[in-house]
């Protein structure tokens, strides 16, 4: 491993999550950086969507897979998902989603593993435009497009009377398109009815574009409901009425159900609804909209059954929960994600001063600060 000395670096780590082939740094945004003055260690990963080699004719240093405990701590480490859970100290600057800000399980064990460590983590869910306060970059558009298309695939199997099976990430969005309007009935989403609650947004957006390319019907067959008819909480009924519902919301305080196990059992045979995909993956959130499940759901087996009891038990509803659907699509996801980060990334020298990382870091010491009064308590 060599570089050059007094160079500005990142080291984008491998994810360890099984099936996540995005990566939070594309060859693309790599060169970008490396053209800007950077130095870029990316570690080997057979999982990723993009090939060791992509990085290595782009001038990227190639370090060993999952190696970055024994990088310098002078060097931050960029990835997507957390971080495994383990009792060892963090000494680096982290840059990840780390899902640990709003009371998630084990939010409090980790950020004490950075304050005793004496590392930093700037969450790439907070870093937001000084001027406009929106998030940098998300993967929402994608979160929504990719999940809407496991809701479908779940409704078609569930229509032949199966079960969905294990998820394969598609290298292109086209055949992604193509498998999930052939697993529908008639060969098209034509005739379903579907209903996304967060619609104009980036999430819902992509859920959106997603039903209309595989043929859902706008009119009498698509309805959204926007932050005016949801912002009081349910339950709502619209919700029942549909085939598939997809919730998009960006979750910021405690609302009442959009959904509960109760209200459904109330309407009986009257239900339509047969599948519920959660993009926002709440389950763990004290303030869960959508109550009427507790784990989430995986690529190995995408879909877990609503227990709503033996009546009525017809038809049965499947609950999507995957945290990480933009996987599903993982080249176009990545791309779009990354040059997004790319101006914020090239400041990170100047994260002293620049309004987006020390805001992201006086969250960061906020959030530390309430980890520490749960550990005292």
């Amino acid at each position: 491993m060599t570089a050059i000395q007094g160079k500005p670096a990142f080291w984008l780590r491998c994810e360890t999550k099984p099936l996540e082939r995005r990566a939070a740094l594309t060859p693309t945004t790599a060169k970008a950086l490396i053209d800007s003055g950077f130095d870029v260690y990316v570690e080997r990963d057979e999982q990723r969507i993009f090939q060791d080699s992509d990085y290595e004719i782009q001038g990227c240093i190639l370090v060993p897979h999952n190696s970055w405990p024994s990088a310098p701590f002078s060097v931050p480490i960029i990835g997507l998902k957390d971080l495994p859970v383990s009792l060892d100290l963090l000494r680096h600057t982290h840059i990840h989603f780390a899902h640990c800000y709003k009371h998630q399980a084990g939010w409090a064990s980790l950020l004490q593993r950075f304050h005793l460590g004496g590392g930093t983590l700037y969450d790439l869910e907070f870093l937001e435009d000084a001027d406009t306060g929106r998030r940098i970059a998300a993967f929402g558009f994608h979160a929504g497009f990719a999940g809407a298309a496991v809701g479908a695939l779940a409704f078609g199997a569930q229509n032949k009377g199966e079960v969905l099976e294990q998820l394969v990430p598609y290298d292109n969005e086209a055949q992604m398109i193509e498998d999930v309007k052939s697993a529908l009935p008639g060969g098209s989403g034509k005739g379903i009815k579907v209903l996304v609650i967060g619609a104009l947004g980036r999430c819902g957006s992509g859920a959106v574009d997603l039903f209309r390319k595989i043929g859902v019907e706008e009119y009498g067959r698509y309805r959204q409901m926007g932050h005016t008819r949801t912002a009081k909480g349910g339950p709502f009924q619209e919700i029942l009425d549909a085939d598939i519902f997809v919730n998009c919301i960006y979750l910021r305080e405690k609302i009442p159900p959009f959904l509960t196990k109760k209200f459904i059992k109330a309407q009986g045979e009257r239900r339509r609804l047969s599948v519920v995909v959660d993009i926002s993956c709440d389950a763990t959130n004290p303030f869960n909209p959508l109550p009427i499940y507790s784990v989430n759901t995986t690529f190995t087996e995408p879909t877990a059954l609503v227990d709503i009891g033996p009546s009525p038990a017809f038809p049965p509803l499947s609950i999507v929960a995957i945290d990480h659907t933009p996987s599903f699509l993982p080249r176009e996801a990545s791309e779009q994600f990354s040059a997004n980060l790319l101006s914020i990334l090239k400041r990170f020298p100047e994260r002293h001063t620049a309004i987006t990382w020390t805001e992201a870091e006086k969250l960061f010491k906020e959030k530390v600060s309430e980890a520490l009064g749960v550990e005292r308590n």
